[in-house]
């Protein structure tokens, strides 16, 4: 995996705070009300660009991008909407790391809007609970689903598989290609960013190194 550059994420998390900025009334509208709202703001904005709103191509527009900014691209920022991880004994007492790599991702990163998109590699090991792989994917998924930092994003699904399964034994890696970098700025199509968030026993180096040689990341 080629990277420009690496950041990794250590136990100094001063400067990021791992909760998504979200307003304590922010769920007290419903979908659809939002849905009208973002319609009429959206037909405003393509309006102010110059856009004839008459035209039938463009004048369906807002409320296309209104029902995919809820319904779609958006819908993690919603508490309600967080996957059950159902857990289980781990009765077969396994007790070497887990991992699921390549995780494909889709989120929009909360500087400009536009998307950055890749895979995230998740690693647990167990103590007395281990989960369904798929949801390791759902919980990419619903953390994915809203305005996005990817050290954020790295963090936070660090946390909740820690929550979950009762253990610090957790490590998060993401791979993403941004496209503020790839279409606006400097405009560099090449470069990707990996984030790391190593918890427990993946401190230890002889462990890292076993779950990098596992991603064939060195």
């Amino acid at each position: 995996m080629e990277n420009k550059y690496i950041d990794q994420i250590g136990d100094d998390h001063e400067l990021f705070n791992v909760d998504t900025p979200i307003v304590a009334n922010a769920f007290h509208l419903s979908d659809d009300e939002k849905i009208e709202i973002i319609e009429g703001h959206f037909h405003k904005i393509m309006e102010t660009l110059g856009l004839d709103m008459s035209d039938d191509s463009l004048k369906g527009t807002p409320k296309r991008v209104a029902k995919m900014y809820v319904k779609e691209m958006f819908w993690g920022l919603n508490p309600e909407n967080k996957p059950v991880a159902s857990h289980f004994k781990n009765k077969f007492k396994y007790t070497e790391m887990l991992v699921e790599k390549d995780i494909n991702f889709y989120t929009n990163c909360e500087h400009h809007f536009v998307p950055f998109f890749g895979k995230a590699h998740v690693a647990y090991i167990p103590n007395g609970k281990v989960i369904g792989l798929s949801k390791l994917n759902r919980i990419v998924e619903y953390f994915a689903k809203r305005p996005q930092v990817q050290e954020r994003m790295t963090m936070q699904i660090a946390t909740e598989l820690k929550r979950i399964l009762g253990t610090e034994n957790v490590a998060v890696i993401i791979n993403a290609k941004h496209l503020c970098v790839a279409s606006r700025g400097i405009k560099d199509d090449s470069s990707h960013t990996t984030t790391a968030e190593y918890c427990g026993l993946f401190l230890n180096e002889n462990t890292k190194l076993e779950l990098h040689r596992l991603l064939a990341l060195s």
